[in-house]
């Protein structure tokens, strides 16, 4: 079936090493003291989820403005996706967490859309809507497992969801300027005449120098597809700049993500990103996630009856 169920999920100091036992609450208090390492990873999850805001939308802006995926195999040419998503943490007194709603506008899941609802009991697994247009239809699954691919990207469905700081070990292991510039994907002339990659962004460099701390995490799960990763971690907001993959001591493959400060968000973990990047080294694929940050629109006035399937069925090619 052309358009697959799982392939649809595409639509987040001196310690000893310690493992997180609880979810990571919407209400997470920003660190009144230096941190440990699970306070770290606890403080990266909030980030990456979003929860310094009411919601998170990724809009679209005339018939090129979008957030775009594009991904490539070497020596193989690039496939490109658009989408909107739409991310709500308003469900205050709720069994609902949080609802992600992802539409997609072009490439091979155009008219399809993915409705993510998590829930604030811990043991109760996420909730997996899909509308698939070929059908007509809505089907519902549960979650997908956590090495598998991101609609055939180098991003797996633990990368994208799945991934809670109680699946890793956490150890401090150092505090340093951030390196280097970020990485982005290189655009020949040709591809970028695509109107939707018009504006793709380059290496970012605004986060060079920034202090960051570096975070080790091992994975719990046995015979893992990597055995650790090393984030770094803005120091202030908390925001993972860049996550190292590492397999019997190699490197494997690298996210580097740019993010941003929310205007008029006093929460210093209010930040957005501008764009994810993945690089596999084994076999050199990559893939980019960039959306216009003109297009990111937080705490909007919004009701919550749009995250919903009717909302994915009445979505126009």
């Amino acid at each position: 079936m052309k358009h697959s169920l799982r392939t649809l999920v595409a639509l987040a100091f001196a310690c000893t090493v310690c493992t997180v036992h609880a979810g990571v609450p919407k209400d997470l208090p920003y660190p009144a003291a230096k941190p440990d390492a699970l306070e770290i990873a606890r403080q990266v999850y909030f980030v990456n989820h979003f929860y310094s805001v009411r919601n998170v939308s990724f809009e679209r802006k005339g018939n090129h403005k979008i957030t775009v995926m594009a991904t490539r195999g070497k020596g193989k040419p690039l496939e490109i996706s658009t989408l909107r998503r739409f991310l709500n943490n308003a469900y205050d007194k709720s069994q609902i967490k949080a609802r992600d709603l992802v539409l997609f506008h072009s490439g091979n899941l155009i008219g399809s859309g993915m409705l993510v609802t998590t829930f604030t009991h811990e043991a109760k697994p996420p909730y997996y809507s899909t509308w698939l247009p070929a059908l007509k239809r809505v089907r519902h699954f549960s979650e997908p497992a956590h090495d598998e691919a991101w609609s055939g990207s180098d991003l797996t469905y633990g990368d994208v969801y799945l991934r809670e700081p109680r699946h890793e070990t956490h150890e401090l292991i150092g505090q340093q300027p951030f390196p280097d510039c970020l990485g982005s994907m290189e655009l020949d002339e040709r591809e970028r005449s695509n109107r939707y990659l018009e504006q793709f962004p380059g290496p970012q460099c605004a986060h060079q120098g920034k202090e960051v701390y570096q975070l080790k995490s091992t994975t719990t799960f046995r015979d893992w597809w990597y055995d650790y990763r090393i984030s770094y971690v803005d120091t202030h907001s908390f925001a993972d700049y860049r996550t190292d993959y590492y397999k019997d001591e190699k490197l494997i493959k690298r996210i580097d993500r740019d993010w941003h400060v929310m205007q008029g968000v006093e929460d210093p973990r209010g930040v957005y990103w501008r764009y994810w990047y993945a690089l596999s080294y084994g076999d050199n694929h990559e893939t980019m996630v960039a959306v216009p940050p003109d297009l990111v629109k937080w705490n909007r006035d919004m009701d919550n009856d749009f995250w919903s399937v009717e909302t994915m069925q009445h979505l126009r090619r």
